[in-house]
């Protein structure tokens, strides 16, 4: 905060106090002296928090000491006013927590009335800002029904208790995640905005273009990645060695084959709006507040769902990485968004089908041939086999059928020869696949919402390496067997999945992602909505 504002903000409730304790308050008397005032601001400030349980309580259990307008309270309230100043550049609705008004009520108070409205409005403030900067802006759930996150936000009082009892400063810098990245992608936005306040990247680079090109086109493009950060500044017209390297190294960051060819993929990339950009790391800001500060486990999985990635992580370093497929792009099929821990892998496992494929995909193809998909047995509620000459399958609507479908363990079972538990109640798993195939495609959203792996095997190896000298003998003991096991693990691993397109690199730069499902257009507009603003961008 700059000296003159701080000042402002404390002379003029210093003159208050002061003429308070000669029992004149800026030229109003007070027959009943400072134990009158003391009233008329305890009244006032318990009515105007009255609106709140929390901070009533709060107030109440303190005997309505300030924390906000004494004497002594100074340093808090500049501390925090400091730390309005900087919600924007965390991408917080800033307008929500109302600086301008505070300070206006700091210069504009008259009475002890006035001081005791005042402390609650300032408290309301910093409830209002910690819950954000801790919590997130938004609820996820009202935005995308698919974002399961479950957000614990803070206690008004609690937060108003911690703030009461510690050192104003170091408290309030320790608010919001104090993660590596949020701090990388903090850096990206105010990078961003300098960019789009210095009129952006340029043109569009015009068209695909092949390594050895000379002439406009590659003078393009190597100025389109002198100002991505990704090459120095040069004067070189080719498309030489040096550019394919900075072409390699700008799609590895994107999640694009690197061949070093400005293809369609990357041309697209390459052209994406920086205030597009700084729209994703913001939303990667409040996914980031969603998930808190609670620890993602020394080793947990982390799937990225527009990355189309799995990976291992232990102690903050990626052992393990593979190929992933999520969910299809339509209403009921996309992969959620939520933690949970893994328990145990399923080997040779028999696959029962979710009654929504049942009644929509498999039903109907029964109800016109009894002898359809003949690779699933039909199972009671018991698990029984039904033989299917038993079933008037025609008889029943999608409501009403009683019987389930199951594919046994097989080459060709839809889990492939393992999955990965982590028990929930939306039936999400991680698993192999016979359709090894689709692990080429550059976008690979094909499933009905489970996460199918490229490398399961060296994925479950990797896992039991923790617990055993010999995870692979492990492993295919149970695989030989033929039959369905389980493979408990004896330490649960923390499974998050994620949705970020936006992130930081091993390499200190930001990869970014396809808005695959279009959540992150969705959780921008709500933001908007809530307050935030950027610079130079439109909602």
């Amino acid at each position: 905060m700059k000296k003159s504002v701080a000042r402002a903000l404390r002379l003029p409730l210093r003159s208050h106090l002061a003429a308070v304790a000669l029992g004149v308050t800026l030229g109003l008397t007070f027959s009943g002296g400072a134990a009158a005032q003391s009233t008329s601001f305890t009244r006032a400030l318990a009515e105007a928090a009255s609106q709140s349980d929390s901070i009533a309580a709060f107030y109440r259990l303190r005997g309505y000491q300030t924390l906000w307008t004494g004497p002594e309270d100074a340093t808090r309230r500049e501390a925090f006013l400091t730390a309005l100043d900087g919600a924007a550049v965390q991408g917080l609705p800033a307008a929500r927590y109302g600086r301008a008004d505070l300070v206006a009520a700091f210069r504009s108070a008259v009475t002890e009335g006035d001081r005791g409205r005042l402390e609650v409005a300032m408290s309301r403030a910093f409830v209002a800002w910690a819950t954000d900067i801790e919590s997130g802006a938004i609820d996820p759930k009202k935005v995308d029904k698919t974002i399961l996150r479950e957000i614990l936000r803070p206690e008004p009082g609690q937060l108003l208790a911690a703030l009461a009892g510690s050192e104003p400063r170091s408290y309030l810098a320790s608010l919001g995640p104090r993660t590596p990245e949020y701090a990388r992608l903090v850096k990206e936005k105010l990078r961003l905005e300098g960019v789009i306040a210095a009129g952006g990247w340029g043109a569009d680079l015009p068209g695909t273009l092949k390594p050895g090109a000379v002439g406009p086109d590659a003078v393009a493009l190597r100025e389109r990645l002198v100002a991505l950060g990704y090459l120095p500044p040069s004067s070189a017209g080719s498309y030489d060695k040096t550019l394919v390297r900075a072409v390699q190294r700008f799609q590895t960051d994107q999640g694009i084959a690197a061949d070093g060819v400005v293809g369609e993929s990357t041309l697209a990339a390459l052209n994406t709006a920086p205030e597009e950009r700084l729209k994703a790391v913001v939303v990667a800001l409040e996914r980031l507040r969603w998930m808190g500060d609670a620890p993602r486990g020394s080793r947990h999985i982390w799937v990225n769902q527009p990355d189309f990635t799995a990976r291992i992580v232990d102690d903050g370093r990626v052992t393990f990485q593979t190929r992933a497929v999520i969910g299809k792009n339509v209403p009921d099929q996309r992969t959620p968004e939520f933690s949970d821990e893994m328990e145990y892998m399923v080997v040779n496992p028999s696959w029962g089908v979710p009654r929504s494929i049942i009644v929509k995909e498999y039903l109907p193809l029964l109800q016109r041939n009894p002898n359809a998909v003949s690779h699933l047995q039909v199972v009671d509620g018991r698990g029984r086999v039904v033989p299917r000459g038993a079933v008037n399958f025609a008889a029943y609507s999608a409501r009403s059928f009683p019987f389930g479908l199951r594919q046994p363990p097989s080459d060709g079972n839809a889990l492939g020869k393992v999955k990965f538990m982590f028990p929930n109640e939306n039936n999400i798993y991680l698993h192999d696949t016979p359709a090894k195939n689709l692990f080429s495609h550059e976008v690979r959203a094909y499933s009905h919402g489970c996460i199918r792996l490229g490398d399961p095997f060296d994925f479950a190896y990797t896992l039991l390496a923790a617990q055993t000298d010999d995870p692979k003998g492990v492993f295919k003991h149970e695989l030989d067997s033929n039959k369905e096991s389980n493979l408990a693990l004896q330490q649960h691993v923390p499974v998050h999945l994620v949705y970020f397109t936006a992130w930081p690199t091993a390499r200190g730069t930001i990869g970014y992602r396809n808005d695959i499902y279009g959540r992150d257009a969705a959780i921008f507009e709500a933001l908007t909505e809530a307050g935030v603003v950027l610079p130079g961008v439109q909602g």
